[in-house]
């Protein structure tokens, strides 16, 4: 769709929206049908059907497309339009209509006849030409004046706006986001630098930047462009790739790559020199030949400070006697025996500022969890568990995502919530961080002990930003288990705290759970050495393997499905996991499969459709962001429970209700680009929960995805029963790829280089 600039060859249909019977949010492609009140050439038709790209229209609204008739061969005649423009109302009953409609809030019919009255059918015009005039209406107050004129403006200048960027080729969302950065100054910002796009709007990367560069005729050798394209590599290297800090060799490699694709000519000097105006514009660090992004560099030295920080309070004495009484209080309990190497673990943090715990399933982590809290309390005089109107729990217990905070507080008995909540995240975060969250160093987190959970799974940023809230005096313990997948963002915290051995850390290895015969812990366990058990296709009780080469495997999927379903299992039971969206063989091609399954169309479930997938009530959903206010966030599991037509609501907008674990959120259509379907997920989103049934797919299509920690962690996540299914050599293959540590961090060499400094401080060699 085209900025309005009419060919005289083009046809014109002028009337007024009287339906949209479809429109993507993504791409902003309409199917509308259109009162006709003239036309050129003259139509027969009262109603035309207008195909195009357009922002969202509103109803009952007149418009005038251009374009041309065409006929479709399944659904016949239809205006092609590939412009359109708002027709401004002209007649006195219509501007006063348009005037007090909820377009201009605080404007009533009566203030409305009152300007009216005053310039009559040119209303719109002059407020847009000559708004000083609006002084000539009696009672007009300055505010009301300023906000017809701010309003009319916007309402015109907007849809010109979005329809100049759909021209360019961005989608309708994507303009949308980019109009509320920059407003009124969309245009003249992307026309002089069309890459500042890439630093200021989340979605638009250096590829389609660059093309709208060529379009408005920027040099390639522009310093902008080769600006954009470091951050573009920096970008794909660290919040993609994982990795805190890029080698400064390695970037300009990259980014040398990158700019001269397609014959460009650039001397590699130019971009060395780009790289130095970034630093000097702190949009870049560069430190011992190391590239960060900024948030990334403090993040990795914060990190370091704080750590040291709470390591340096001393370490607790604990009479035996004392010890041993509290230890067989926990045992009595609980009605345990703790092992040799649980008591280590429990001894070392009650003595120790901050510990390590890590171990694979079944190892008997929450036992000891349990075990730690309840010595702790029993040995400074502290509650082992909240008590109805008593002081605050001192024991805060934190994991990465709602669900392994919910399994933690299922498995333990205690209370607890995701690290972003124990923060106070709001949303989003700033140029100044402390925006973001409500503890820091200023306003502390308040307890005697914060246990951490799924380690693994915190990135760099987060890490740093959870040491900064503990306050001195407050005992801290990581718990993870290190062969599990790294963080999806950057860093690779708890496999470098362990390479960097500066902290007491306890691994347990004794598996527990074996007695009950899981063999599907057996299996993580070779996986852990690198290998598969020999009987590993052989049918276990709670394990199958079913060999199907890739092409069969969402038939495959389906049908182990149906024999759950089959069996009494829901949806929320069955967890398939894959590695990959896109494919025969991916996450997109189960859902629609299994959502035929679990919840097909039905003339009494009600449906939506977003883009080309289809949500319906009773769909599994997953969501995809944070959404503090709602208490939802990022990998949240839950189901439609509701859809409201528009027709049906007071402000004429779809809601869609979702409950995740009881508590119901209400989107309306534009929020499921927050959701999708959960029947198959992801194995990073699936880190921190465990299902009854995981249904495994691996293929060799799969295999840039394919490592020893992606699948390990896939399977552990199975509680009673591990379907895996595809080809042999995909599993071996991926048990080979050892990949961790792979990672680009100084936190190793920054740890030992700050413990070493304590130390000689401190008067030790």
């Amino acid at each position: 769709m085209q900025i309005f600039n009419p060919d005289a060859n083009q046809d014109m249909v002028q009337g007024t929206l009287v339906h949209t019977v479809y429109r993507s949010e993504e791409t902003g492609y309409a199917v509308m049908h259109v009162k006709v009140v003239e036309a050129e050439p003259v139509v027969e038709k009262t109603r035309v059907t207008v195909v195009g790209l357009f922002p969202a229209l509103e109803l009952q609204e007149s418009y005038r497309f251009y374009g041309t008739h065409t006929e479709h061969p399944q659904y016949g005649e239809q205006f092609k339009a590939e412009q359109f423009e708002r027709v401004l109302p002209t007649e006195n009953d219509a501007i006063v209509h348009y005037l007090s409609s909820d377009r201009f809030p605080g404007i009533g019919k009566k203030t409305a006849q009152a300007v009216v009255d005053v310039f009559g059918s040119r209303t719109i015009q002059e407020i847009l030409e000559s708004p000083e005039r609006l002084q000539e209406v009696p009672g007009l107050k300055a505010e009301k004046r300023e906000l017809l004129v701010s309003q009319v403006a916007e309402n015109q200048g907007m849809e010109r706006v979005l329809l100049k960027l759909t021209q360019y080729g961005f989608g309708m969302n994507l303009a949308m986001k980019i109009y509320q950065v920059y407003a009124e100054e969309t245009m003249a910002t992307i026309e002089e630098d069309p890459y500042q796009l890439v630093w200021d709007i989340e979605g638009v990367g250096f590829h389609k930047a660059d093309r709208l560069g060529e379009v408005l005729g920027i040099a390639k050798t522009s310093p902008e462009r080769m600006k954009a394209g470091l951050q573009f590599v920096m970008h794909e290297l660290c919040l993609q790739g994982g990795h805190v800090y890029v080698p400064e060799e390695m970037l300009i490699d990259r980014a040398y790559t990158l700019l001269t694709t397609g014959g460009v000519v650039l001397e590699r000097e130019k971009i060395m020199d780009a790289v130095v105006e970034l630093a000097e514009e702190s949009r870049l660090v560069v430190d011992d030949g190391c590239a960060y992004l900024p948030s990334l560099y403090f993040a990795e030295k914060g990190f370091v400070t704080h750590l040291l920080r709470l390591m340096n309070a001393a370490d607790e004495e604990v009479e035996e006697a004392a010890f041993h009484e509290a230890l067989g209080g926990a045992e009595e309990a609980f009605h345990m025996t703790y092992a040799p190497q649980q008591k280590e673990a429990i001894r070392t943090a009650v003595q120790s500022p901050v510990m390590i715990l890590t171990g694979g399933p079944g190892t008997g982590k929450t036992t000891v969890i349990q075990a730690i809290v309840r010595v702790i309390a029993e040995l400074e005089g502290l509650p082992a568990a909240p008590e109805p109107g008593g002081e605050t729990f001192p024991v805060l217990l934190a994991a990465p995502t709602g669900r392994a905070a919910k399994r933690m507080k299922e498995t333990t008995g205690l209370p607890a919530q995701t690290v972003h909540k124990w923060l106070g995240y709001k949303g989003e975060m700033h140029e100044d961080e402390n925006e973001g969250l409500e503890r820091n160093e200023s306003h502390p987190l308040e307890g005697r002990l914060l246990i951490v959970d799924e380690f693994s799974m915190v990135d760099m940023w987060l890490a740093n930003q959870l040491l900064r809230a503990v306050p001195e005096g407050m005992k801290v313990i990581f718990v993870g288990d290190e062969d599990q997948l790294p963080s999806v963002g950057p860093g690779e915290v708890l496999g470098n705290l362990l390479t960097a051995d500066v902290l007491p850390a306890v691994s347990l290895s004794t598996v527990y759970r074996q007695s009950e015969g899981s063999s599907i812990i057996d299996m993580a366990h070779a996986m852990k050495q690198g290998e598969l058990p020999k009987d590993w296709m052989e049918p276990k009780d709670d394990r199958r393997f079913f060999s199907r080469a890739a092409e069969h495997i969402v038939e495959a999927v389906e049908q182990v499905c149906t024999n759950a379903k089959k069996r009494g299992y829901t949806a929320h039971e069955i967890q398939v996991l894959a590695p990959m969206y896109k494919g025969p063989a991916g996450i997109h091609a189960l859902n629609e499969r299994l959502q035929q399954l679990f919840n097909p169309p039905d003339e009494q479930r009600r449906e939506v459709t977003f883009g080309e997938v289809v949500y319906r009530v009773g769909d599994v959903i997953m969501q995809l962001e944070n959404d503090p206010e709602s208490n939802v966030f990022n990998g949240d599991r839950g189901e439609i429970i509701a859809i409201f037509q528009a027709k049906e609501q007071a402000d004429r907008r779809m809601k869609i209700v979702l409950a995740f674990d009881g508590n119901e959120v209400t989107y309306e259509k534009k929020d499921l680009r927050q959701i999708t379907h959960a029947y198959c997920a992801s194995i990073h989103k699936s880190q921190g929960s465990e299902f009854p049934i995981v249904v495994a797919p691996v293929v060799m299509s799969y295999r840039r995805m394919l490592e020893r920690n992606l699948i390990y962690t896939g399977i552990t996540r199975a509680k009673d029963f591990l379907i895996l299914c595809g080809e042999k050599s995909a599993f071996e293959f991926a048990v080979q790829q050892d990949n961790r540590g792979s990672r680009n961090t100084r936190l190793v060499q920054l740890l030992k280089e700050a413990h070493n400094e304590e130390a000689k401080s401190a008067g030790y060699n």
